[in-house]
């Protein structure tokens, strides 16, 4: 159960420890966010599954890193 002090690793419970949660946090909020898309420049781009990204905006699929677009 995800809460607001947890957050997405609330679902770990007690177990893994503080810091391993909180870097399963930090990579978990960039992995579900959006991301600028490299052909519109709009931040319409959702990861569809590891290094496979899709924008909204243009229809556009094309290949990122695997856990955001890319620098």
């Amino acid at each position: 159960m995800a809460t607001k002090k947890a957050g997405p690793a609330g679902r770990f419970g007690a177990r893994y420890g503080r810091k391993l949660r909180t870097k399963v946090n930090t990579v978990e909020k960039i992995q579900r966010g959006k991301h600028k898309c490299p052909y519109c420049n709009r931040s319409t781009a959702k990861r569809l599954s590891p290094g496979i990204w899709h924008c909204k905006k243009c229809d556009a699929k094309f290949t990122g890193k695997a856990y955001k677009v890319g620098e």
